[in-house]
C-alpha cells in the first residue's frame, strides 16, 4: 500500500477537521458523536498501522516504507521507519483508542477535548516517522499545544501553573536545538536525516572561552540536543514540571503523557544524539551515567513520600526512564535493547497505572492515599488488575516490566560496574514505593464510611484494561518479537558508533604522533 505511513498519520488529523467543521453544539448527541468519531478515527489508525507492522521487514537496517513529497521554499515532506521507530509507531496507535475509550465520560466542551487528542496522536505519530530535521521539529514542537490546551482547560485546581510550566520547560530545551539544527544544515547543506545520520560532523578539540570542547562541535551540538531531550524525558535534575503536569492533568492527559510523550526524549537520543555525535555521546557519557543513576535512587525516595497517588507514580516515571538513558548510553547492544524495551513496556505499564487512579478517582474525587484503605473488600476486580501492573512496575519476572530493567542493566554492567550497582538499588526502592502505594490504598480492613458503598470496574473499564494486561504479561514471557524486531537496527547503531570513535582515535592519535 502506498502511502501507508503518511495515511497513519493523518487519519486522526482528518478527523479532528471534520469534527472542527460539522459538528455543532455541545448536548448529550453532539457529545455523544465527537466520543464515536474519535474512537473510530483511532481505532481506524490502530488498523491501519498494522499494515505497517506486517510489511516491516526486521532484517533490513535501512528506512522502509518512505513517503516524499517536495514541499513549499525547498522543503521536503519526508516520512519512514525503522526498527527503532516502528515499535513506537505501534505503542501510539494502541494507545490511544484505549485513551479515548477511558474520556467517556468527559461532559465538558467534549468536541474540543476530543479534537486536542486527535491532533495531539498525529503529531505523535509524525515524530516517531519524520526523515527530515524541520518536520521533525515542526512535529516535535507542535505537540506541545495540544498537551498544553488539554491540561489547561481540562486538568484540575491549579491546571494553569502546571500547563505553562511543562510548556515553558519543554519549549526553552528545544530552543537550543533549533540553534544546533540551523549549524548542523549549515554544515552538510541538507536535512535529510538518513543523510546526516552518515554525515561526519568536526570533532577536533578547540578552546572556548578558555575551556577546552573535547569532541569539538560534536559536543556542542550534542549538548544542544541533550537540553531538549533531557526535559522531555525527563531526566534529574530537570523533572520538576512532570509531576506538577501529571497531578493537574485528566487520567487520559496523564496517560499520554507517561506512555508516549516522555519517550520522544529517547527516542531522540537514538535517533540524532548517537548517530549524529558519536564522539560527543561519547565525551558525555559519564554525566549521563551519573545523572542517571541520581535520578533513579533520588526520585524512588521522593516517591516514598509523597501522598498524591499520581505524584508517586509520576515520580516513579522519572525513575524509570533513568533505566533508558543509562541503557542508551551503554552504547551495547543489551544496553540499547532494554532501553527501548524499556519504554514499550513503560507505555504500557505507566499508563495502566495512571487509569488505575482515574478509576478510583473518578469514583471518590480525590487522589489522597490516605482518603482510601480496604479497597479489595468491595473492588476485588480493581485489587487483582492494581496489583498487577504493581507489580510490572517492580519488575518482577514474568512482567515486561522484568525484561527491560534487566537487559538495561546488564548493558551497563559491561561498561561501568560501579553505576550498575547504584542502579539495582532503584530496584529494591520501587518495591518500596510501590507495595507500599498498594498496601494503602488497597488491602486492609475498610474502615472510611465514605468507601462502604463504592462500586468495582464496570464491563467498560475492565475492556480497557484488558489490552493492557495481556501486552504486559505477553511482553514478560515471549519477548522475542520485540527484541527480533530492533535487534538489527541496534546493531546497525552500534557499528556505526563504533566505526565513528575508532577513526576519531586513529586521527587523535595521529595528530599527537606529528606533535
Amino acid at each position: 500500500m502506498e502511502n501507508l505511513l503518511s495515511i497513519t498519520t493523518f487519519i486522526p488529523a482528518l478527523a479532528a477537521l471534520i469534527l472542527g467543521l460539522f459538528l455543532r453544539g455541545d448536548d448529550a448527541p453532539a457529545q455523544r458523536a465527537a466520543k464515536w468519531v474519535a474512537i473510530v478515527a483511532t481505532g481506524l489508525t490502530f488498523l491501519v498501522s498494522l499494515f505497517i507492522l506486517a510489511q516491516f521487514d526486521p532484517n533490513d537496517t535501512g528506512f522502509q516504507m518512505v513517503d516524499e513529497a517536495e514541499w513549499l521554499l525547498g522543503l521536503k515532506y519526508k516520512m519512514g521507519v525503522d526498527g527503532i521507530s516502528v515499535l513506537f509507531v505501534m505503542l501510539t496507535t494502541f494507545i490511544m483508542p484505549l485513551v479515548i475509550w477511558a474520556s467517556w465520560d468527559v461532559k465538558v466542551r467534549v468536541k474540543e477535548y476530543m479534537i486536542a487528542f486527535l491532533v495531539l496522536e498525529t503529531l505523535m505519530l509524525g515524530v516517531f516517522m519524520s526523515l527530515d530535521l524541520i518536520l521533525f521539529y515542526l512535529y516535535f514542537e507542535a505537540g506541545l499545544i495540544p498537551m498544553f490546551l488539554i491540561i489547561g482547560i481540562w486538568g484540575g485546581a491549579n491546571r494553569i501553573y502546571a500547563s505553562f510550566k511543562f510548556f515553558l520547560y519543554t519549549f526553552l530545551g528545544s530552543v537550543l536545538m533549533l540553534v544546533a539544527m540551523v549549524a548542523m544544515f549549515a554544515d552538510a547543506g541538507t536535512t535529510d536525516i538518513p543523510t546526516l545520520m552518515k554525515h561526519q560532523f568536526g570533532s577536533e578539540t578547540f578552546s572556548l572561552l578558555g575551556i577546552q570542547i573535547i569532541g569539538g562541535a560534536q559536543t556542542l551540538m550534542f549538548l544542544a540536543f541533550f537540553a531538549s531531550f533531557a526535559v522531555k524525558m525527563p531526566m534529574w535534575p530537570v523533572h520538576t514540571w512532570l509531576p506538577d503536569a501529571h497531578v493537574q492533568a485528566p487520567t487520559a492527559g496523564s496517560v499520554v503523557l507517561a506512555a508516549i510523550l516522555l519517550k520522544m526524549g529517547g527516542y531522540g537520543f537514538l535517533r540524532f544524539s548517537l548517530p549524529m555525535f558519536p564522539i560527543g555521546a561519547e565525551v558525555m557519557t559519564p554525566l549521563v551515567f551519573w545523572l542517571s543513576a541520581i535520578a533513579i535512587v533520588y526520585t524512588s525516595l521522593v516517591a516514598l513520600v509523597q501522598e498524591d497517588m499520581k505524584k508517586l507514580i509520576a515520580y516513579s516515571s522519572v525513575a524509570h526512564m533513568g533505566y533508558v538513558t543509562m541503557g542508551i548510553f551503554a552504547m551495547n547492544q543489551q544496553g540499547i535493547d532494554g532501553a527501548i524495551f524499556q519504554m514499550i513496556s513503560h507505555g504500557f505499564i505507566s499508563g495502566a497505572l495512571f487509569l488505575c487512579v482515574g478509576v478510583i478517582y473518578d469514583r471518590m474525587h480525590t487522589r489522597e492515599i490516605d482518603a482510601y484503605g480496604g479497597l479489595v473488600n468491595r473492588m476485588p476486580a480493581y485489587a487483582l488488575i492494581f496489583m498487577l501492573f504493581t507489580m510490572a512496575n517492580v519488575g518482577l519476572p514474568g512482567t515486561s516490566g522484568f525484561i527491560g530493567e534487566f537487559l538495561t542493566l546488564m548493558g551497563v554492567f559491561q561498561v561501568n560496574t560501579w553505576i550498575a550497582a547504584i542502579a539495582t538499588t532503584g530496584v529494591i526502592l520501587s518495591a518500596a514505593y510501590a507495595l507500599w502505594l498498594y498496601r494503602r490504598v488497597v488491602m486492609g480492613d475498610l474502615i472510611k464510611e465514605s468507601l462502604k458503598t463504592i462500586k468495582d470496574m464496570t464491563t467498560r473499564e475492565k475492556a480497557i484494561f484488558a489490552p493492557l494486561v495481556v501486552m504486559t504479561i505477553w511482553m514478560g514471557v515471549y519477548p522475542a518479537p520485540i527484541l527480533d524486531r530492533i535487534g538489527p537496527s541496534v546493531e546497525a547503531l552500534i557499528g556505526q558508533v563504533e566505526t565513528a570513535r575508532a577513526e576519531y582515535d586513529a586521527a587523535t592519535r595521529l595528530a599527537a604522533a606529528e606533535e
